[in-house]
Formats: structure tokens, sequence, C-alpha cells
């Protein structure tokens, strides 16, 4: 079924960063009638005014009146209440769900969506056929693959905290291990939602989980099991860079929004111990009086979120994605989840309980191989960095870089998969700090849904640490006194890859080759009429026609001399409406160089002619110093 793209949508959100986003992605994709409400009663207004509404996606937590509220009033009313409800929520708790499936709610969407998945359920929900498909292909998926053992489906996310099982794929496609009961799959989702939404459907058998995520489950009676964690530590909490700013006080985020890549996660524990340590109210607007504003977000979009809504404050998330933000000077660190609760459990391995009751077998292979995995990680952090980037960022959407991920697996309170028994104790403390504190979820009988028995065979020899949970005083002498020497040591972990280095008439250059696109010999260059002074002209490359741009006059260094040696240098340049080739002439080309971050020092560290905006950083070889340079600042 082809949607309707003249379909008229009401799109409800408190946020004006997040509505503009939404509908600028709608408008992309050819819909252009959408009618935009602030809350609930502004849109009950809207409902009210408008002769015709198709569909309702709105926010669960608004001031004044929120999703669920309006919610109800849709219902109750005749004009309205057969009008589609999209509920766009962050709200993972079961409880919640089922409050709002009761009232009549259609549907739901993880916050924030992409327009595409919008899309997508909008076919669903207007094509009932093919939802009923979908579940009935889930019901009907084979257990066994061709080779007669148990297919293995195995959902997960883009974060370090899943990378056992990266390792554990990349040991059985190398034939380091080769299981006997089970054939391996996994499958990389875009958010906690849909592994939470898969696993409770039965379109995985196993699932990497938050550990609150994987209890609430349970608590409304979804079929599963606890039977490993997937490793311990492995988060990190980030603030927002501001220029000149020092120690972390309150005011870094009162009345700021701070993300959390789910309600029912550790995250949301630690970050609520943690801001109020500091005197603060952290809690989701329109749910009371508060003066740090949750919202949850997808991982991934996080550094991207931070860096452009002014309201931001910061966020705490698993690993990479914090050091990503340090190496790429969005956000300065504060602490890593570790410090604050050293040797906590965050993710959990969860299985359906029909594959552990008719399967241990493969259950039982598959937890000991893990185990074998997370061992291989603590054992050989180089190696598991080098795995991990092409399992973490197959499509290298997340810009990922081996460096940043050796960096995070060799922290000291970073990540630990050396140990992965699942410590009842300690699971405890999560739930009961998350219902006694926080109002959250459910207390469930922990006896009987970690089902131990595996992880005591696969881990007999390797006892399980103790873990300690500290004072945020502590944290926040720590986090004061170490600032600047850690954020000029991340700076430069992104900045590590393959790059090309030429001369200028005036010093040595490098450009990371990944936006290189081809070296081609001087030629002819048609001159462009009024064209910036630094536009040599333009020349046409098998049919495309290319800027070609004096790099020397570019950097406000005077104007290059050009010989027979000079090339020009055809780079891809991101811009809003796609990629554009650019080409630069230098005077010559001399090598590609693979640069490790220790040998880059700081752009702020060294005085040059050169706008330091267009710096990446200074390459530090023999003796000389060659300017390594941003392409995108360059041809903004």
């Amino acid at each position: 079924m082809t949607i309707d793209t003249s379909m008229k949508i009401l799109l409800v959100e408190d946020s004006n960063f997040v509505r503009r986003s939404a509908r600028k992605g709608l408008t992309e994709l050819g819909f252009k009638n959408v009618v935009e409400a602030e809350d609930g009663n502004h849109a009950i207004e809207r409902l009210q005014q408008e002769e015709r509404i198709d569909v309702i996606v709105s926010d669960w937590n608004m001031p004044d009146k929120d999703g669920y509220e309006l919610l109800l009033w849709v219902r109750a009313n005749e004009k309205t209440k057969n009008i589609p409800f999209i509920m766009a929520t962050a709200r993972g708790e079961k409880k919640q769900v089922a409050k709002a499936t009761e009232a009549g709610v259609t549907d739901f969407i993880t916050k924030p969506f992409a327009a595409k998945e919008l899309v997508a359920l909008l076919e669903q929900i207007f094509d009932k056929d093919k939802k009923a498909e979908k579940a009935a292909a889930a019901q009907a998926r084979p257990r066994r693959a061709a080779s007669g053992k148990l297919q293995l489906k195995v959902a997960h996310i883009q974060i370090t905290d899943h990378l056992s099982l990266g390792v554990l794929k990349h040991l059985i496609k190398s034939n380091k291990l080769n299981p006997r009961h089970f054939e391996l799959e996994t499958v990389c989702m875009s958010s906690w939602n849909p592994v939470q939404k898969s696993l409770e459907t039965g379109e995985v058998d196993v699932a990497f989980i938050l550990a609150p995520i994987a209890m609430d489950l349970y608590s409304f009676g979804v079929p599963i099991k606890l039977v490993l964690l997937a490793h311990k530590n492995g988060s990190i909490f980030v603030r927002k860079r501001i220029e000149g700013e020092g120690k972390v006080i309150a005011e870094n985020f009162k009345n700021k929004t701070f993300y959390i890549p789910h309600e029912m996660s550790i995250h949301h524990m630690l970050s609520h111990m943690f801001l109020r340590g500091l005197g603060l109210r952290p809690g989701f607007e329109g749910r009371g009086d508060f003066d740090v504003f949750l919202e949850v977000i997808p991982p991934i979009q996080m550094p991207e979120y931070l860096a452009t809504n002014p309201q931001a404050g910061g966020y705490l998330v698993a690993e990479p994605i914090g050091t990503k933000a340090i190496a790429e000077g969005i956000a300065e660190l504060t602490f890593l989840s570790g410090e604050l609760w050293e040797n906590h459990p965050c993710c959990v391995v969860a299985v359906r309980d029909e594959i552990v009751s008719e399967y241990p077998d493969a259950i039982q292979e598959l937890v000991n191989m893990l185990v074998e995995a997370g061992q291989f990680i603590e054992q050989k952090p180089e190696t598991s960095a080098a795995i991990g980037v092409p399992f973490l960022d197959p499509t290298g959407s997340l810009g990922l870089r081996e460096a940043v991920l050796r960096d995070v697996l060799k922290e000291d309170q970073g990540i630990k998969t050396g140990d992965l028994f699942p410590v009842i104790e300690d699971l405890d403390k999560i739930q009961r700090y998350m219902v006694q504190e926080m109002g959250l979820g459910t207390l469930v009988n922990l006896e009987e849904f970690v089902d131990t028995r595996f992880a005591e065979i696969a881990c007999k020899h390797t006892p399980p640490r103790k873990s300690v949970l500290r004072n945020v005083s502590d944290i926040l002498n720590n986090t004061n006194n170490r600032q600047a020497t850690t954020r000029v040591s991340k700076a430069s972990l992104n900045l590590e890859g393959k790059y090309l280095i030429f001369n200028t008439s005036n010093g040595e250059y490098g450009l990371d080759v990944l936006g290189v696109r081809e070296i081609i010999k001087m030629r002819p260059i048609t001159i462009v009429p009024h064209a910036t002074d630094y536009v040599k002209g333009v020349i046409n490359v098998r049919g495309e026609i290319v800027p070609v741009v004096d790099l020397t006059q570019k950097l406000g260094l005077g104007i290059g001399n050009y010989d027979q040696q000079a090339r020009i240098v055809v780079l891809e340049v991101a811009s809003s409406s796609g990629v554009t080739p650019v080409g630069i002439v230098v005077s010559s080309v001399t090598e590609v160089v693979d640069i490790e971050a220790k040998d880059i020092d700081d752009a702020s560290s060294i005085g040059h002619g050169v706008d330091a905006k267009y710096i990446l950083g200074y390459y530090k070889a023999k003796g000389d110093l060659k300017i390594l340079l941003n392409d995108k600042q360059l041809f903004n």
C-alpha cells in the first residue's frame, strides 16, 4: 500500500524544537498537510476548528493537558472518536502502555521518531492486512536452521554494551568458536522500544536489553528469563561544552533538557541520583514541579540533539556515544557511571521462556560463549575495537572510529565484560530505587525471574566483582580536578585515521581520506564572473561541474603559486542539499598516512595564521608539523 501523502496529520508536541524536526521530516517525504499544536488544549481547539483530521500524533508528557487526557477527550467526542491516535512517547513502562491501550490508543511510536518510521507505522494502521501478516510471520518463524541447529535470533542496539555479541559473532564467523546447538542471527535496532517490542511479541528469541525494561516486561507477564549480564559499567554522563566553563555546577543543568535512553533504565536512575545530589529536581515535564526536564531519545541521536538544541544540558548514555561527542567538541565529561556505582549491572541477556525450556543446551552454549567473548574483550581491547566498529556501525551512520572505541574499552572505570554473572542483590538495588525513590515500575520476584543455572556453569572460574555505590560529592571532586586533561586527550580520538598529505606554497596540510573523491592533474579552469575571490572557477569532471578553490587564498594566506606538479583534490562536502563536489588546488600531493591519536595535538595548542575553526589538529611527524584541516568548516 502507498500511503496517501495528502492526509491531514495533527502533530501535538510541546517542544518547538522536536515539533519543527518532525514537521520538516514529514514535509521532505511529501506530507504537506501537517497541523501543529503545542499541548492537549491547543490540539482540542484545532480538532474543533479543522473540517477533517485524518490521524493524530501526540506526545504524552505535556503541560496543561497531556497526551493521555487528549486521548480520553478524542475518544469521548462524536466527531473525533474514530480518528487513529498514535502516542509518540518515551514512556516505556508497561503499566502506562496498558493504560493508554485501554483508553483506545491506536498505536505507539518511540520519541523522537524519524519521519520514515511514522510513515511505516501509518502504512500498518491503514493497511490492517499488512499488520496481520507481520504478526503471523513472527509466530510462524522457523526454529531450526538448515543445519538442524536452533536458529537463535538476537536483538541489540548500537552501543558498546552489546559488543560481546559482536565479538561472539566474529569468533563464530572466523571459526574460533563452533556452536553445536545453535546458529546465531543478530538484529540491530534503532532504539530500546523496538527491542522491547520484539522480545515481547516473540519476533526475537533473545535480547540484549536494559535490566529495568526486562524486569518491567516480566512484571506484566511477558514470558522471559534473565540468564546473564551483557556487561558491567559502560555508561557516561556528559554535559554540553561551553567555552571557558570550568567546574560542574547545578546551573549547567537547571531549567535545561537532559536526555536519557529510556525511562526504565539505569541511566535514568543514575542521572536522578546525581542531579538530586546537585540540589536539583529532575523529572519529565508535565508530571510535577521540576527544574531539570528529562527527555527520552534514541542513543545515536543524542550528540546531534545536544549540539543543535540550545536548551539541552547533557545526557547519560551507554558508550561510545559520550566519548564520541567529547572527541567532536560537543560535550564535556562529567563522570563515568562506574565512578558513581562501581561494577553496576545495566544491560542483560533476556531469553524467551519457551527457548529456555525447550533448548537448554543451546542456551547453555550461548551463555558459555558470551562469557568467553566478554573475557576476550577485556584481554584484547585493541582487537575488540577493530571488531566492534563494523558491528556497531555497519553503515557508517555513527562515524565511529577504532580510536574512540579503544579508549572506551581501556577506561579504568569503563565497561567491564570479564564478569557477567547476574548478582541478584545488585539487580534488587535498581528495582528498589526506581520503585521507592522514582515511582517507576513494580517490584518483581528476582529469584524467579533470574535463572542463574547457566551462568553458574559459565562463570564458575570468575567470581563476581563487588559493586560499590559512592557519594555524589566524591564524583564532583574527581570531575572538577580532571576536566582539562580529559577534554584534550579525548579531543584527538575522533581524528585518528588515514589522511592525504599535500603541500601548498606555504606549508603542509592533511585531509581525512574519507572526504576525498579523487586527485586529478591541473587542467584549464573556466572563470566564473563575480565569483568569490578564492574561487578560481569551475572544471568539468566526467560531465559534472565542479567549483575549484585556491586553498591558500581560502585560508587567508595570500594567492597560491602552482606549477606542473600542482593537483586538484576533489572533495565530497556534505551540505543540506546532499553531497557536493569541491576541488581544491594544491602544489603537490605527497602521501597517505595512518595517523594515531597520540600524534595529534589539539588545534588550540599552537598559534598559526590560519583561522582556528578550519583546523582539526596538528600532526607531528619527524620533527615537522602538518596542519589537519576541517573540510566541513572550510566549505560550510
